[in-house]
């Protein structure tokens, strides 16, 4: 058996102790398959020529000899590590949040290669706006992209709708439209008076418009997929007087599981997200005014929920996602994946 280097590339600054990564990656590094991990942030500025300026493929990374902590003051970041060579690695583990800085992706493509990376930079390119969801409606509420303010009230004129910058992410700049207003959250305001608001994200790509569904409260489900293979399932339940879910909203998390539908609903994912080398990715449902569970998002970049998952349900989710990885890395029927879910 071959055993592996990995390259994680991330962002301490916006780490908490709730972050999967520290638990994934001591997980990652316990496998028999692998022979070294080591863990560069985009936080220290001596990775600026890589991160930002696409200048070097060099990296001041630390190597992971233990297990890996949480520390807030970031001391392993700056002070335990070693001048790397992202090339020379096996496999590199795009763990960043966003922003991702302009023409990254494709310094990646070129530098280094993307067949070695998950998930994949033309992958989630494809896949980690909002707009990707219109090659499903049949998975989701009714739907309309929305790139002028006519667009957005001729559909709310239909129903009430949420409104969803392309690129933002955690329930950033959501909105609802009803009856001629908008709905920041608690706050009403005229569409008269918000239309600079919309004018400006309009200009920055437009909204994804969503049929706003009355059973929110039943609270937002995010499935964690990882190579085709659903892993678990946590409930988010908006605050009272809320109808955002997100746990970074004020959303209340509890263990749940994926139903029937949910099941096909990742199946059909999966099958266009794995040829792309979209190895992990998370799902989020919502209950339509039907009553079933719908598809809301896909996240495809830094995907949240795995370690509090493991926590609400006490099972061994970490050393599970850990062990398909590792098999996908090593090129097991999982990588073989990678052309086509069977």
């Amino acid at each position: 058996m071959k055993k592996l280097s990995v390259l994680v590339l991330t962002d301490h600054r916006s780490h908490s102790s709730d972050n999967s990564l520290y638990a994934l990656s001591s997980a990652l590094r316990r496998l028999r398959n692998i022979a070294r991990l080591d863990v560069a942030s985009r936080g220290n500025p001596a990775n600026d020529p890589f991160f930002y300026h696409h200048q070097s493929t060099e990296l001041h990374a630390w190597p992971l000899r233990r297990e890996m902590a949480f520390d807030p003051n970031a001391h392993h970041f700056f002070h335990h590590t070693e001048k790397v060579d992202a090339r020379h690695y096996d496999w590199l583990w795009l763990r960043l949040p966003r922003p991702i800085p302009e023409g990254f992706f494709a310094f990646l493509r070129t530098a280094i290669g993307e067949s070695r990376i998950f998930n994949r930079p033309s992958g989630i390119e494809a896949t980690s706006t909002k707009a990707f969801l219109l090659n499903f409606p049949e998975l989701c509420p009714p739907m309309r992209m929305c790139r002028t303010l006519d667009d957005i009230w001729q559909f709310h004129e239909q129903f009430p709708i949420v409104l969803k910058p392309l690129h933002n992410y955690g329930g950033r700049g959501i909105v609802k439209a009803h009856n001629g207003y908008i709905y920041e959250n608690r706050r009403r305001h005229s569409f008269e008076s918000y239309a600079p608001v919309l004018r400006q994200q309009l200009e920055e790509g437009g909204y994804l418009g969503m049929q706003f569904l009355r059973n929110v409260h039943q609270g937002d489900k995010r499935i964690i997929v990882v190579n085709g293979e659903v892993i678990g399932a946590v409930l988010r339940v908006p605050p009272k007087g809320s109808w955002l879910c997100n746990a970074a909203q004020g959303g209340q998390a509890m263990e749940a599981r994926a139903d029937k539908r949910e099941l096909e609903i990742t199946r059909r994912l999966a099958e266009s997200l794995v040829p792309k080398g979209v190895v992990m990715f998370g799902v989020d449902t919502l209950v339509d005014n039907h009553g079933r569970r719908t598809l809301s998002e896909v996240n495809t970049l830094s995907i949240g929920g795995i370690k509090p998952m493991e926590d609400l349900t006490g099972k061994p989710v970490i050393r599970r996602v850990a062990d398909i990885l590792g098999n996908y890395m090593s090129g097991g029927d999982n990588q073989m994946r990678a052309n086509g879910v069977s």
